[in-house]
């Protein structure tokens, strides 16, 4: 049932809102039925970002695709949690580590998920920034890919979300808005900085990519 439902509002509904209403121009995800499993790390600056990576999906894989999203405000409530588990297949985390509870430590549930088959959209950033302006990267997304080196990262850069639906409004305004993807990359190095660096280096590189062919 989730899958059908899945496919039907992301493949569909959102893609075409997105697409027709809000005017965004999404990159060919297809490459990525050629990845058994992957880890999308994107820039952040909207609730649009979520909706439409996941509506850039191929179809037959979204059901597999989980983004990641901090529990405490997607998860206030259980009826909320569950709805956007159900709704946008989201994996709920704490915003902090939890080693004195493994079972709630976030890298822990990234790496049971990853385990279990799944991909993962991750923003590194943490939270939603300023419209058009990049924030330090967290070191989780280090961690995670340091202790699962054989995933490959594929970077994901998002020009005009902000604007589109900025931080602190719900408003949706049309804005020309794009995805761009980067190439499945696998980590250079078990050093969790060093990687950190590898994947910022991804970004500016399809910032300047979008720069150019906008």
């Amino acid at each position: 049932m989730q899958k059908i439902t899945l496919r039907i509002i992301y493949s569909f509904f959102i893609r075409c809102f997105l697409k027709l209403i809000v005017g965004v121009k999404f990159d060919n995800a297809n490459f990525l039925l050629n990845e058994k499993q992957f880890i999308i790390v994107a820039n952040h600056n909207s609730h649009l970002d979520t909706m439409t990576l996941l509506a850039s999906l191929p179809t037959s894989i979204i059901q597999k695709v989980k983004p990641v999203a901090a529990g405490d405000h997607f998860g206030k409530t259980k009826l909320k949690g569950k709805l956007t588990s159900f709704f946008v297949n989201a994996l709920l985390i704490k915003r902090g580590r939890d080693k004195n509870n493994p079972e709630n430590d976030p890298i822990n549930k990234m790496l049971k998920e990853l385990d279990n088959g799944y991909s993962l959209i991750l923003f590194p950033e943490g939270t939603r920034g300023e419209p058009e302006k990049e924030q330090p990267l967290k070191k989780g997304i280090g961690i995670l890919l340091s202790q699962r080196p054989k995933i490959k990262f594929i970077p994901a850069y998002m020009k005009g979300m902000g604007k589109a639906m900025p931080k602190g409004d719900n408003l949706i305004l049309p804005f020309n808005s794009t995805l761009t993807y980067g190439k499945p990359t696998k980590i250079v190095s078990n050093d969790i900085e060093e990687i950190v660096k590898q994947i910022e280096q991804s970004f500016k590189e399809l910032k300047q990519k979008t720069a150019n062919t906008v």
